[in-house]
Order: C-alpha cells, then structure tokens, then sequence
C-alpha cells in the first residue's frame, strides 16, 4: 500500500524510528555507472531527454544503494527551454541560456500550454520509473523554484550573487514580476503533468532564496511557492511537496505553515538541533548533512551523520544531505551514511 512507503509517512507527519533516507543529486557523476550510461547519451541535455537512458541513470542508486526515494532524472533548466529560451552546457562551466530582461523578449517565449511538447520526453520518463521501482520506494518529481529559474534566464548562466536578477528588480520590475509570473504558472503545469505521469512527491529547489531579503524574500520566494503548492493541491490534494528555500535562515521559521509544504527541506548553514526547534516543530523537515562528509568520510561523516538523526528524531523527519552531492564524493562513504542512518 502507497501509505506504506517510508517516505510518505514521514511526509504525512509520522516520527519513525529510522528516518527514510536518499540523496540530492543521487543519481550523479560520482557513480561510476552514471558516467558510463552519460557518455552513451553524448551529453547531458540528450541524456535529460532520452526517457529510456533517464530512467537507467534514476534507478543506479536505487540499485546500488536501497534508497527510499527515487527522484527524477531532469534539470530545473528545462522549463525555461520549453518556454522558448535557447539553453546549452559549455563544459566545466555549466549552463548558458538565452537572457530574457526586456518586454520584447519576454514576449517572444511560447504560450505556457506549449511547454508539453518539449518535455514530454520528461512525463515518459517518469511513467518509466512509476512501474520499474521496487514497491517501498518513493517516486519524487521536481522542477526550479521561480525565482532560481527567473536569476538563470536573466543572467544568461549562474551568478554568485544574482545580480543580474536583482538588477531587473531594480530597474524594471514589472518586467522580473511578469517573468516571474509566467515561471510560476509553466511549473505549476509542468509538477501537474509529472504527478499525473506518477510522482507521487514532489520537490521545489529554490537554490538561490537565500539571495532575496527582507519583503523580497516574501514577493519572489515564499508567495510563488504558495501560489504553486495551491495550484497543485487543488488538482492532486494527496500529493506532498518538499520545498527548499536554500539559505533561507530564519526565513526557514514559518515557510511550511506560509507556503502549505509538507516538508521543508535544509541547507547545512543551518544546525540540526535549531531547525528542530524552530522549523520541525510545523512538520517534516528534510536534511541536512553537509555534502563534504561525503568526500572526507571518516569518523567525523559517522559522528555528524548520528547527530542529526537524533537532532531531528523528536519529530517527522527525511534524512538528506544540506544541497547536492559532489562529483569528487566516494561511493563508499554513501553506504556508510546509510549503514550509520539504519543503525546497521
């Protein structure tokens, strides 16, 4: 039964005994089987869109490592090239997109009803994984957070800073805000699809929150948020949503209870035994391991490990790492982190 599933527990606000366990980024360059299933789809972007290669590189560290949950292979990026913007990979350097900052480039992207033909591939890929995961295991769907998506297609690529998005702020702001809004609505319909496809979950990474403040922070990273967990509860009022304002620190105080979220998801800048306290006590909370423990391993990934397990073993809780795992990460230091977190 659904309600069985560890993870669906955890969300639905149960304390259990051992935390359900997985990883951001899980399915990643760290594992030798994902390089190798990487360099037959050519590159990454054809790999995001090749549903059959997509599954393979999501179900590796199901195979490898038992997690309790699956999240979809894809890119937060992929929303903005539906919409119309040009998007590519310059390697080692990441991501590069066509800017949007202007009314007339704003209005050159495609209507929002549009964005399906391009991800479709996408919605295959999930309906793949829906009937190749082991029953206990927990299908996670996801997409960008508005306001992260809006700082890539205003900058062009990732910023430090997010400067080039606070800039529009500035300088136009009903250009950012209309941007901001056609964001919100093609995430709203693109998390629809996916849970119609069979995400049972699903997650908003918001990576950049923590560069908005203030009434900002309010406007463009929780009211967003809202808008679309609304969206999508009236739709599929069964379905948990994870969102993580990344970096939000005390703006973390609040963001379920504001926003409607399940479970709110943590970054490592903030301790476990605090976010107990201030975040846990509206619900879930997702976290929140520093990813370097993944690469230094030793005693300090088993003591750090043990003490958030008991940090946040009071209240409903989904163990995961502070933001995503590093290429450089040792595979045997993940097992490690499992054995540690399941008290084998």
């Amino acid at each position: 039964m659904a309600g069985q599933k560890k993870l669906l527990r955890a969300l639905a606000g149960e304390t259990l005994d051992t935390p359900p366990i997985w990883m951001m980024r899980q399915a990643g360059r760290y594992l030798p089987e994902y390089k190798a299933t990487r360099a037959q789809a050519g590159d990454f972007l054809s790999l995001c869109y090749n549903p059959e290669l997509a599954t393979e590189v999501t179900l590796q560290p199901i195979r490898r490592y038992g997690f309790d949950a699956a999240i979809l292979f894809a890119d937060i990026l992929l929303v903005p090239q539906a919409l119309g913007a040009d998007l590519w990979f310059v390697t080692g350097e990441g991501p590069r997109l066509s800017t949007i900052t202007t009314p007339a480039e704003l209005e050159q992207l495609k209507p929002v009803s549009d964005i399906h033909e391009t991800l479709s591939p996408i919605y295959e890929t999930v309906r793949n994984l829906a009937g190749a995961l082991p029953a206990e295991t927990t299908l996670i769907g996801f997409a960008g957070a508005p306001w992260t998506v809006a700082t890539y297609m205003i900058a062009g690529r990732g910023t430090k800073d997010q400067g080039p998005a606070h800039q529009l702020i500035a300088e136009d702001r009903a250009t950012f805000e209309a941007l901001l809004d056609k964001i919100t609505e093609a995430t709203i319909s693109y998390l629809s699809m996916q849970i119609q496809a069979g995400a049972e979950v699903v997650k908003i990474f918001d990576s950049w929150a923590g560069s908005l403040k203030g009434s900002d922070f309010t406007k463009y990273a929780l009211e967003p948020t809202k808008r679309i967990i609304a969206a999508l509860k009236a739709e599929h009022p069964d379905t948990p949503v994870i969102a993580f304002p990344r970096e939000a620190g005390d703006n973390y105080i609040g963001f379920a209870k504001a926003t409607g979220a399940d479970c709110v998801a943590l970054d490592n800048s903030v301790s476990a035994d605090w976010a107990a306290e201030n975040v846990q006590v509206d619900g879930c909370v997702q976290g929140n391991l520093a990813p370097h423990h993944m690469v230094t391993g030793g005693q300090e990934l088993v003591d750090e490990t043990k003490r958030i397990v008991k940090a946040f073993s009071k209240g409903p809780h989904i163990f995961n790492l502070g933001h995503g795992i590093t290429p450089d990460a040792d595979p045997d230091n993940v097992q490690r982190m499992i054995d540690v977190v399941r008290g084998a």
